[in-house]
């Protein structure tokens, strides 16, 4: 669906269409019309004549106070940008070698993030001869999602990229 920007709006003289389908300043279906008449009747009326549907057959306009519409839709675009979240990734590093008690801490952070409503990535870095042993630690990072599994669900499973590995959790709806 493409969006439209108040400036793509045609007002009065700038619509060259030859019937249009005119809704009245109360919001009524005044039918369809020749572009004179409707022109005409938005002077009668002493507001604008606006094109609010061109891709329509035949278009739409709005028979309304163009500065008005003009500050009522930026109004409606500004709600609707306010009323998006945003979904941030908040990353965990955990080593292959970690202790309970440091373990615990970064649970309890990642608990935080994900009460916030943000997605968790959680990398456990391998450093020298702890890379022989990748495998055997993939069981850190699938205790620390079953710790969290009152929150969280796995969004991807552990998966070895390069030295480290990658596990990402969400918040469980």
């Amino acid at each position: 669906m493409e969006v439209k920007t108040i400036n793509d709006l045609f007002i009065n003289e700038q619509i060259r269409d030859k019937e249009v389908r005119v809704i009245g300043p109360d919001g009524e279906q005044l039918g369809v019309m020749s572009i004179q008449d409707a022109r005409k009747a938005a002077e009668e009326a002493g507001v604008d004549l606006v094109k609010i549907a061109p891709g329509a057959k035949p278009p739409v306009c709005r028979i309304v106070d163009y500065g008005k519409f003009k500050y009522e839709q930026l109004r409606k675009q500004k709600e609707a940008r306010k009323k998006q979240k945003t979904v941030e990734i908040k990353e965990i590093r955990i080593s292959p070698n970690i202790d309970t008690n440091d373990l615990n801490t970064k649970i309890a952070a990642a608990r935080k993030f994900l009460t916030k409503g943000n997605r968790v990535k959680i990398t456990m870095r391998f450093r020298g001869r702890e890379m022989a042993h990748m495998g055997a630690s993939i069981h850190i990072l699938i205790d620390l999602a079953k710790e969290l599994e009152d929150c969280a669900v796995i969004e991807r499973q552990p998966k070895a990229e390069g030295r480290s590995m990658v596990m990402f959790l969400a918040e469980k709806k």
